[in-house]
């Protein structure tokens, strides 16, 4: 089932990795720091391609700001954990340390004294209190740092969204064979999961089936709820494709014809996302893009039933900026990555989503998610 395409090695280039490790050391220098603390997460895989995870022993990449070769302070039973990232081919510092030497001693040795220095946001409470002590500052988040960073994808991003987009639709492809009347939630996804795999991704990350009222609820998951003929189905599905960028789809089903009160209701939802897609271009705000689908929603009396923001930033992570809601006056740039998705909910009854990830080109953008976004009608025997 799964397409070549699809397929890819589990990082990036080593060029790309030394290519944003000096970025982060120039916008660092900027922010007024000396230096940024990584520790597993997103971010980390973001900068040298390591998925390594953090547990009770300090793992952190050291980026002075001054340009210096980063290094990484990792436990000696952990150095496995970084066989798969580009920190050896980027030719970094390797401090490793081994149970009863303080590994914030190591990560202090490394930054001029008294220096200011920028965490990640992922860095546990277990690790930045003992290293704050230890530096005798508390450091401040580096939040804006990674955000400006990571916001705007690179060549070699956008692909790879195209490619998890290219695989979520394949799924959606195959709903046919998945969404029958008299089976469960629960049985539904479990086909999807497998299929979501199949076509590419490494894992499923996530699985909504929202059959009937369930689709009321934004984020129900599954149930053992029977689907019965009539009901209107929210399937919003995702996982990453390697090397690690996610895809994040959503279509409404409905079993047999839907009732007309059904089909006006979506025909509105259709238009308003259509809309939001539409508005994207460089330079508009990302809550103008909000307003686009919510206005119309509004006019036609179904703002009250809009019960989120329009979209969400993707990339290494499901979630992350911008964020496309009221309030966010954030400037659309180039490269930019997120979902377009309004929903309505008719609580106790149905509801309906249409979701888009979305990438800014010069004049507009780019979806690469192409599988159509009408009510699809699946047969009921």
């Amino acid at each position: 089932m799964s397409s070549d395409s699809t397929k890819t090695a589990a990082r990036f280039s080593s060029q790309i990795y030394a290519s944003r490790l000096a970025k982060a050391a120039e916008y660092a220098g900027e922010a007024g720091v000396a230096a940024l603390l990584i520790t597993p997460g997103p971010d980390l895989q973001y900068l040298v391609g390591s998925k390594a995870s953090s547990f009770e022993r300090l793992i952190c990449l050291v980026v002075p700001a001054d340009g210096t070769t980063p290094s990484v302070v990792v436990p000696r039973l952990e150095l496995a954990a970084l066989a798969d990232s580009a920190v050896d081919e980027l030719g970094l510092t390797v401090a490793d340390w081994v149970d009863g030497v303080s590994p914030y001693d190591i990560v202090a040795k490394a930054l001029p004294a008294g220096a200011a220095t920028a965490v990640d946001d992922a860095m546990p409470a277990l690790h930045l209190l003992p290293l704050a002590d230890t530096l005798g500052r508390t450091p401040i988040l580096a939040t804006d740092v990674l955000r400006r960073l990571r916001m705007l994808k690179d060549d070699a991003e956008i692909e790879a969204l195209r490619r998890a987009g290219q695989a979520i639709d394949r799924v959606h492809g195959r709903m046919a064979e998945f969404l029958t009347v008299g089976r469960t939630e629960a049985a539904v996804a479990a086909d999807i999961a497998a299929a979501i795999v199949e076509e590419g991704h490494t894992e499923a990350a996530f699985i909504i089936v929202g059959s009937g009222p369930h689709g009321a609820d934004p984020h129900h998951e599954v149930s053992e709820r029977i689907i019965e003929a009539g009901d209107v189905v929210v399937i919003d599905i995702g996982g990453p494709v390697a090397p690690g960028y996610n895809s994040d789809s959503t279509r409404t089903y409905v079993l047999g014809e839907p009732s007309s009160e059904v089909a006006a209701h979506y025909a509105v939802l259709e238009r308003a996302q259509q809309a939001a897609v539409d508005a994207v271009k460089p330079g508009v705000t990302a809550e103008s893009i909000d307003a686009a689908a919510r206005d119309i929603l509004v006019a036609e009396g179904l703002g009250e039933v809009f019960l989120h923001r329009t979209g969400h930033g993707i990339g290494l992570s499901v979630h992350e900026e911008p964020y496309i809601v009221s309030g966010n006056d954030i400037e659309l740039a180039e490269r930019m990555a997120f979902s377009i998705e309004p929903g309505i909910y008719f609580r106790g009854q149905w509801g309906a989503r249409i979701e888009d990830i979305v990438v800014v080109t010069a004049d507009g953008c780019e979806s690469v998610n192409l599988r159509p976004h009408g009510l699809t009608v699946l047969p009921v025997g």
